[in-house]
């Protein structure tokens, strides 16, 4: 019996085979011959040679990816890179990045591997986790300064100082996050899905038991280094085949780098309190990024796409060069085509991190701003209502303080009385109470005025953006998802609410100058001077599911500063609205012809005797 399980072992393909064997089964099948030709030439071009050795060095990638060195953040980056490289042996990272290594990562950062790997998918994120995190180990290494230091094979990730490759001295030990711990999580499933479905594509899966079942409860992603990171997606996110990181460069200095960092803090947020914790675990990673942001790492793709495009190949040469020229000449569209008070580049990025980019960038258009058309609701509805495309409501403000929220008289006080009496205590921390704060929602479906029902759709999505970044999405436990009234006698408290129940008219509810709150809502009075979010996690939720981030009560009371509405469309969409607003000219013209007079008396007054309106000791005013 012993010596069949050693024959058994010896015939198990080395590290090294299974490797190039995984590595050509990606080559042929997730590239095109042009891609794979590109990926080679550009490799060869970038390489650098130790003895039989050719491999790419950090400071080589992250000058041909132009990575900004304002961000800080290439070491992060390569780190990730080196850990994907060792796919599907782990243990092996950090990978000195050869040719069959570069493939692995541009599969699997691309998303490509899934023509080939059936299984897994949600796996990518685990490897994402793992090339961002080192091992915690009781947090016994963390600095004087704050900061978690890297394991002890963690240098490795990096080339000598002299340039030359890691020394082979090393054996491939890994990088300290794969090394076991007392502190694993008992509830996360750590089966490594992704690696065994590749083994499982090389018909070799008894060599699963010589790869990796990784361990992630012992290990964290450092807050700094994921801001870093962050930072990098917000900047690429919007990010074009074949377009440069550095056509972004004017967002890394000044005052836009400072937003850009203030916008990944608000989103780093959403994972830690980074005066608590000193890094994330993975748990927590993965239970944020699917609830409030499953397309943060779309980015990625096209920065590493830039491998399969090669400068050696002019493929202009085979275009008719007058359809050349044209394709030159074509403006390009910029990301916003208006500026606004509260959107700028980074929250559209922000947005695109739960909302598909497809629908945001060079598609978004400014409908209404409250600083431009004023803060009304007839204003409000002439600049929105017409637009037959989903739209984004962005409102900001500061959180009303202890004082305002004790006054006695004044708008604040006329407001908070509107409110139910029950109370739940603020969202931030003690020294956040002035917090600038911003929500939003995503609607589908045209606005339009509410009467007994809400309208919009479980595509309806209720987010905020500051302090932190959280999202709630739609539920079918109702369908209060948005409502639109404007005050009148029988309903005296109008307004914009989402996630709360239509307003009640004066007649059929006693109550009726106190504003009925969701479970999970947001409410703007009429005058667009207040607004209030309610997060009640207690009861679980009512038209929008409760916060996977937040699992308690609170409630943001807040004076408002800013609102805007942005249609996703594009010309199209501009057309349909433009010819409504035409349409709704002419009928007021008509309208208002029938009223002053069309210039013949008789027969206006013709048609004003057949209405009823006069005659019969009815003057109905003169007609001259």
């Amino acid at each position: 019996m012993g010596q069949a399980l050693s024959n058994e072992e010896a015939a198990v393909p080395s590290h090294e085979e299974l490797t190039k064997k995984l590595a050509d089964n990606f080559a042929q099948k997730c590239f095109t011959p042009l891609e794979l030709y590109s990926l080679k030439d550009v490799f060869k071009g970038l390489a650098d040679q130790e003895q039989d050795v050719r491999y790419l060095k950090e400071v080589t990638v992250t000058r041909f990816l132009d990575i900004p060195d304002a961000l800080g953040v290439g070491p992060v980056l390569f780190r990730l890179i080196s850990y994907i490289g060792a796919f599907p042996f782990l243990h092996d990272a950090p990978a000195v990045l050869g040719l069959e290594q570069m493939i692995m990562v541009v599969t699997i950062l691309t998303d490509r591997y899934r023509r080939v790997l059936t299984s897994g998918g949600t796996n990518r994120r685990k490897l994402l986790f793992q090339g961002l995190a080192v091992y915690d180990h009781k947090l016994s290494e963390m600095s004087s300064s704050g900061r978690v230091k890297l394991g002890p094979h963690d240098d490795r990730m990096r080339t000598n100082q002299d340039g030359n490759a890691p020394s082979a001295a090393y054996p491939p030990t890994g990088f300290a996050v794969d090394e076991p711990s007392d502190d694993e999580d008992p509830g996360f499933d750590d089966k490594d899905g992704l690696v065994l479905a590749a083994f499982d594509s090389l018909d070799c899966i008894s060599a699963f038991k010589y790869g990796d079942v990784t361990l992630t409860h012992n290990a964290m992603i450092p807050a700094d280094n994921f801001r870093r990171f962050i930072m990098l997606l917000l900047l690429i996110a919007p990010l074009g085949a074949q377009e440069s990181v550095s056509s972004y460069s004017s967002r890394l200095s000044g005052g836009e780098l400072e937003s850009l960092r203030e916008t990944a803090d608000c989103i780093l947020a959403a994972f830690l309190n980074v005066e608590q914790a000193p890094g994330i675990k993975a748990p927590r990673f993965h239970t944020i990024i699917p609830a409030s942001m499953p397309y943060i790492f779309n980015g990625l793709a096209p920065l590493l796409e830039h491998f399969l495009f090669s400068n050696n190949l002019d493929l202009h040469r085979r275009c008719d060069e007058h359809q050349t020229a044209n394709l030159l000449q074509e403006p390009v569209q910029p990301l916003l085509q208006a500026s606004g008070s509260i959107m700028n580049l980074n929250i559209l990025s922000q947005l695109s991190f739960f909302i598909p980019g497809s629908s945001l960038f060079r598609r978004l258009r400014l409908l209404y701003s409250g600083d431009e058309d004023g803060f009304s609701m007839g204003s409000f509805e002439s600049k929105v209502f017409n637009w037959r495309a989903p739209t984004i409501l962005l409102v900001s403000g500061t959180r009303l303080s202890e004082e305002a929220l004790h006054a006695r008289s004044g708008p604040t006080s006329a407001f908070l009385s509107t409110l139910p009496s029950q109370r739940f205590p603020s969202g931030g921390t003690s020294e956040s109470k002035q917090a600038k704060l911003t929500f939003g929602v995503y609607l589908s479906q045209p606005w339009k005025h509410t009467h007994r029902e809400c309208f919009g759709d479980e595509e309806t999505v209720l987010f905020q953006l500051q302090p932190v970044h959280d999202v709630f999405r739609a539920s079918k436990m109702n369908k209060d998802y948005a409502s639109f009234t404007k005050p009148s006698a029988s309903a005296p408290l109008g307004g914009i609410s989402f996630g709360c129940p239509p307003p009640q008219s004066s007649q059929a509810h006693r109550r009726s100058n106190i504003l009925s709150l969701g479970p999970v809502s947001l409410v703007l009075e009429d005058s667009f001077e207040f607004g209030c979010f309610t997060h009640d996690y207690t009861s679980q939720g009512g038209a929008f599911q409760t916060s996977v981030a937040r699992k308690f009560d609170f409630q943001e009371r807040f004076e408002i500063s800013s609102v805007e509405v942005w249609g996703c469309g594009g010309d199209e969409e501009a057309k349909l609205q433009a010819e409504r607003w035409a349409w709704e000219a002419r009928e007021a013209e008509a309208r208002r012809k029938v009223n002053l007079g069309t210039g013949d008396i008789e027969a206006d007054r013709a048609l004003l005797e057949m209405a009823g309106l006069i005659g019969a000791n009815r003057s109905g005013g003169s007609m001259a």
